[in-house]
């Protein structure tokens, strides 16, 4: 087995980030406004790992030789890339898009807790089915046309937790947190599916040749192991990360609101001449 440099994954990565810095700039200068480098540095990040994905050996072993580095694949496109890219959305940059009411009726809609968590796992579902991974596998610009759609609904199921603009606005944080809880439940059915069904799911890895001495029946249960427990950690890391953030928030507001009622009440007694102003010499 050969790897290659693919210069189409380079040209597409290329252009999302491309698009990306031109709109810091065409966006963010009129209005004075820049974005932080640690912005930045989040989205290209997201960016590199769709070339991980897409661009590396990675991708011509999934594509061609084992449906357990494919499931690997497919979670850098769906829980690692989308949320690292909207942590590097500054909210202004998406100004021009939500100033069309329909447009932002739109979005509004498909951001929704409900609808982005029900498209994303019907997506999963319908991509994952034996004729259609096998019609992806088999047809460079289906499968091209499945990663772009389990992108973009990775981005809106990811948007309730990390959505960058006040306009599509975040759930609190407990909610998040409940959010998150059921995504990482949802696909363990399909994976349990995948783990220990006694026939190899997809034609396409039945008849692929073997590689590193692994049975196609051996890759196919990897594949849902990692589905259920990869993707069930990048979730409960993610929902830990929430929960201690919200905690210290939390904790910061009540020692915040401690001591302006203090400063309130020494204030409130010093009117009533019921304390003495502090000396110049305390001061």
């Amino acid at each position: 087995m050969s790897w290659h440099v693919h210069p189409d994954v380079i040209l597409w990565v290329a252009l999302v980030e491309g698009v990306y810095l031109y709109g810091l700039r065409a966006v963010g200068r009129p209005r004075g406004l820049r974005a932080s480098p640690a912005q930045i540095a989040w989205f290209s990040l997201g960016v590199a790992v769709l070339y991980i994905g897409a661009g590396t050996p990675i991708h011509d072993i999934a594509e061609q030789r084992l449906f357990s580095v494919h499931m690997v694949q497919h979670m850098l496109f769906t829980l690692v890339a989308p949320p690292f890219m909207l942590l590097g959305t500054p909210d202004w940059l998406l100004l021009p898009v939500l100033e069309g009411r329909r447009l932002r009726r739109l979005a509004r809609f498909l951001t929704r807790p409900a609808v982005a968590f029900t498209l994303f796992n019907l997506v999963t579902a319908i991509t994952h089915l034996p004729d259609v991974g096998d019609a992806a596998l088999r047809h460079h610009w289906f499968h091209f046309l499945v990663h772009v759609v389990l992108v973009g609904s990775a981005l809106l199921m990811w948007w309730p937790v990390l959505s960058p603009t006040a306009l599509l606005p975040r759930l609190s944080e407990p909610l998040q947190m409940v959010y998150l809880f059921l995504q990482s439940f949802v696909p363990t059915v399909l994976a349990s599916f995948i783990t220990f069904t006694s026939k190899v799911w997809y034609e396409f890895y039945a008849q692929a040749p073997r590689l590193w001495g692994i049975s196609a029946i051996e890759d196919q249960r990897y594949a849902g192991l990692i589905m259920k427990l990869g993707g069930g950690a990048i979730l409960w890391l993610a929902i830990g990360i929430i929960f201690f953030r919200w905690v210290a928030r939390e904790e910061r507001k009540e020692r915040s609101t401690a001591e302006l009622r203090w400063e309130d009440v020494e204030e409130e007694l010093r009117r009533m001449g019921l304390t003495k102003p502090p000396s110049r010499r305390a001061r």
